[in-house]
């Protein structure tokens, strides 16, 4: 209810109280007057509140109507913001799954790549060990001078095989003497002797001394295996009158052994230094490294000795050409003076066939009294 009914209705019952207090002073005539007129105004104050009840009811039911249509409209836009919000939140969660799963993905990847590395790690480390078995029977097996040799040997072999045509040099090579070098190379002047040493028995015990005498005594001990072996090379394969230069190799298969004993070579004393004192006895030491050098250059020479001999054959063929050529051109000067006589005689016999011809041709256009002469004439001039 609004406030201007609730005032009209209060002052109704007011006027209502008034007039029932009245009647009761009042006579009866008047009391049913009154009573009359409080009837009509109670049935117009009745008419009203009816219509003001209903004006109420009305505003109310539209005022209730506007709310529920604003409360429903605010849930309908509150259920789609949710419904937004919540399909947001329900992508991003599928998001962000995704690259959780595509993380523990390639984190089961790295994973997995780690255990084959380590598969592998664990597969080289079994290897090496098995390697540095092999190697210790090695060193046991080197221990043997005579299998030091051999290695030497084949390593040599290898070598010469990879870099030098096959012919070009020859295994065991025998002098005259009985000894065996352990390889010659062959070159248009002579040949190269090369032979594999090995002193790993006395290199082995320089790294082992632990003391400054210990290696000094060592450093003695090995510069005399090696200049032994110098002496050796020098005596038994250089020797020019059967067919060598006037030089040998010494090779090393070992490049820490070529370095201690050529490159490094710590003199004891003041003693000659191992390369001065092989290259007087004219004994070349060589490493894999710098033989490789040496053998390059040699197949280069090879090269160049190839080069000068095909160029020789090449002379030789052009001068046999030249002789021919030679000879080609008087049969051909011959055949010319041929052909231009031949010429001349073709000429002067197709001069006779014209004229010939030409007579023939008159003999035949006479009439027949005329043949007789024309033909006494025509014999004449064949004759």
């Amino acid at each position: 209810m609004d406030a201007p009914f609730l005032l009209l209705l209060g002052v109704l019952v007011v006027l209502l109280i008034v007039i029932l207090m009245r009647l009761r002073t009042q006579k009866p005539e008047d009391a049913a007057q009154t009573t009359m007129f409080v009837q009509q105004q109670m049935d117009t104050l009745r008419g009203e509140v009816s219509a003001n009840l209903k004006n109420t009811s009305d505003s109310l039911s539209q005022s209730l109507r506007a709310m529920q249509d604003a409360l429903h409209q605010g849930l309908r836009m509150t259920s789609e913001t949710m419904n937004q919000q919540l399909s947001s939140v329900t992508s991003q969660l599928q998001n962000n799954t995704g690259q959780v799963g595509s993380r523990l993905d390639n984190a089961a990847k790295v994973i997995q790549d780690v255990q084959n590395k380590l598969g592998e790690l664990g597969k080289a480390t079994q290897e090496i060990k098995e390697l540095g078995q092999s190697v210790s029977k090695l060193e046991e097996m080197l221990k043997a001078p005579k299998l030091r040799g051999g290695l030497g040997e084949l390593l040599l072999e290898d070598l010469l095989k990879q870099v030098l045509p096959t012919g070009s040099y020859e295994m065991q090579y025998r002098f005259k003497s009985g000894q065996a070098v352990d390889a010659v190379i062959r070159l248009s002047g002579g040949m190269v002797p090369v032979d594999s040493k090995f002193p790993l028995e006395n290199f082995q015990k320089m790294l082992d001394a632990k003391t400054e005498q210990e290696k000094r005594t060592a450093v003695r001990t090995f510069r005399s295996d090696v200049k032994k072996h110098i002496d050796a090379i020098a005596e038994k394969y250089i020797l020019p009158d059967e067919g060598t230069f006037d030089f040998a190799l010494m090779y090393v298969p070992a490049e820490n052994i070529y370095y201690e004993t050529i490159i490094k070579d710590e003199t004891v004393a003041e003693e000659e230094g191992l390369f001065s004192y092989a290259m007087n006895k004219k004994v070349v030491p060589v490493s894999p490294n710098s033989f490789y050098a040496h053998l390059r250059v040699i197949v280069l020479g090879f090269k160049g000795l190839k080069i000068e001999r095909s160029a020789k054959e090449i002379l030789q063929g052009l001068e046999r050409l030249g002789s021919e050529l030679g000879k080609f051109s008087d049969t051909f000067d011959t055949l010319g003076q041929q052909l231009s006589n031949a010429k001349n005689n073709f000429d002067k016999a197709d001069k006779q066939l014209i004229n010939l011809t030409e007579r023939f041709k008159s003999i035949q256009s006479l009439p027949d009294a005329d043949h007789p002469k024309q033909l006494d004439a025509f014999g004449k001039a064949e004759s």
